[in-house]
């Protein structure tokens, strides 16, 4: 059911997280809605764990998102206990699946994806029935005696072996409805299955911490923010077990027992609930304990690329045009200060510098898309065209002993190199106030002016030798700086114009 529902919204619901977590208390919403339309945490938890990586969001406004996905996901449990249970609609959806299973065969798109949403849905309650028959068969042999005695340590023990199911099945929705399956057979009283869920809301954490596995600090700090709330969420949860059953019982003396499955869907909403709500006025300060436990050891253009992004190419696309607008920023400052010979810039260890731009290079190689007409195509092609002249500029970095230094120094060379510093200043401010168009202008009338003026520069240098004023090795330093100089230039403005049309089509694809 789920991957038919993210067929048909996943699109939607991951615009939705993106437009509306500009603060905590609307991240949180929109996590428990994208939860509740897409029937799993896990999906929303690894979109956000995705986002932050591809630094569409910030560390801060995943955080709400994460906290609402707990309570999205407690709406399976209701559908199970007002549907499977009180309904009983194992043997009614029969026809449901198979109109479901016949869409999926035989249609195409979103046919096809809505056909698997409606067998995926009946399907639950046909196994809710059959674990129920299960169950049945099971009387006398599987009793809440079995289990861990109703203690706090055997409500740690519950917990735990929760956390266990949940690693086994891959989710925390199948487990609660087990466990509320077990509670409605009398297998379990109500007690052990609250410890059950509690351990199955910690152990859903699995998958926003594998989502982690190779990716940015960014993504680091959300998967491991899931893990340190659920886990959170749980102690205090635990510790509402029996406030809860007595507050239940105060309203309706005996009617926990007839309703056990009921009472637990709601005290599984009840804990996640109140959790959302008390942690959302200490988002920031839970945020910056967690970068504190994560800090950034890396300089900014040495990023960690997400490899769990490829199954998404638009957010991959997003990751490394993010990564690739640090490292042009990084080779104009340092082209900065070997211009003007430090007292302007900064400089960056080109090794390190290099081996990112290889990781870069690599991880758009991995990048394939099918559609060669559309947006995120262009903005592809754009990008490897970037950072084919981002490399070539790197080389040029490399020649500052024998060209560099002389464009720095020489008299004859100033005019120039205060032509090509302009264009690196241009470019410099393009990137801060994402001015693109206006950057492309200035820095092609640049470009011009120094590719104009280098036949009368070389016809003055060569003069200036025939009549003795200057040495053959003097003119080749001059004539070779000179064209170090043409190079860079020229470099500046292709990154700068395919660039600026790799971020036109990135906003043809949002």
């Amino acid at each position: 059911m789920t991957e038919g529902l993210r067929a048909l919204a996943g699109s939607a619901i991951r615009n939705a997280l993106l437009r509306f977590t500009r603060t905590p208390t609307r991240g949180a919403i929109t996590g428990a809605v994208s939860t509740a339309i897409l029937q799993s945490s896990s999906v929303t938890t690894v979109a956000a764990v995705g986002f932050v990586g591809a630094s569409l969001i910030s560390f801060p406004e995943a955080l709400g998102i994460v906290f609402g996905a707990n309570v999205g996901t407690t709406i399976t449990g209701w559908l199970v206990a007002l549907l499977g249970f009180k309904l009983k609609l194992g043997t009614v959806v029969l026809p449901i699946i198979f109109v479901g299973a016949v869409l999926r065969l035989f249609g195409k798109g979103r046919l096809a994806a809505t056909g698997y949403a409606i067998a995926g849905f009946g399907v639950i309650f046909v196994g809710i029935t059959v674990m129920q028959e299960g169950m049945a068969s099971l009387e006398g042999i599987v009793n809440p005696e079995i289990l861990p005695a109703d203690t706090w340590m055997g409500r740690i023990q519950l917990v735990a072996l929760g956390i266990l199911v949940t690693l086994i099945t891959q989710s925390s929705s199948a487990g609660i409805a087990a466990a509320l399956t077990a509670l409605y057979a009398g297998s379990i009283n109500f007690h052990q299955a609250a410890a059950l869920v509690i351990g199955m809301d910690v152990g859903t954490t699995i998958k926003a911490l594998l989502a982690t596995i190779g990716g940015s600090v960014g993504a680091r700090r959300t998967g491991y923010s899931h893990v340190i709330y659920n886990v959170m969420t749980g102690v205090v949860a635990l510790l509402l077990i029996n406030p809860f059953v007595w507050v239940w019982e105060s309203i309706a003396l005996g009617s926990l027992v007839k309703n056990a499955e009921i009472a637990l869907v709601a005290f599984h909403t009840t804990f996640n609930t109140l959790g959302v709500m008390v942690a959302l006025p200490f988002t920031r300060r839970f945020a910056q304990l967690i970068v504190r436990m994560v800090p950034e050891k890396l300089p900014s253009y040495v990023q960690k690329l997400d490899i769990q992004l490829m199954q998404q190419p638009g957010l991959a696309l997003t990751e490394a045009q993010m990564a690739i607008s640090h490292q042009i920023k990084v080779l104009l400052l340092h082209l900065q200060a070997i211009l003007y010979g430090d007292g302007k810039g900064q400089r960056v260890n080109l090794h390190e510098l290099q081996a990112a731009l290889d990781d870069v290079h690599a991880y758009i190689d991995k990048i394939h898309l099918s559609n060669e007409k559309s947006a995120e195509w262009e903005r592809l092609i754009e990008l490897i065209h970037t950072l084919d002249h981002m490399q070539r500029l790197h080389e040029r970095c490399e020649e500052e002993e024998y060209r560099a230094d002389v464009a720095r120094s020489a008299e004859e060379l100033q005019e120039t190199k205060a032509l090509l510093l302009s264009g690196i200043g241009v470019l410099l401010e393009g990137i801060e106030n994402k001015s693109w168009a206006t950057a492309a202008k200035e820095i092609r009338k640049l470009v011009k002016n120094i590719d104009e003026s280098y036949g009368p520069y070389r016809r003055m240098i060569v003069e200036r030798v025939g009549r003795g004023e200057l040495d053959v090795q003097q003119a080749t330093r001059l004539l070779e700086a000179r064209r170090w100089m043409l190079r860079v230039s020229r470099h500046v403005a292709q990154i700068n114009k395919h660039f600026s049309r790799a971020t036109l089509a990135a906003g043809a694809t949002e």
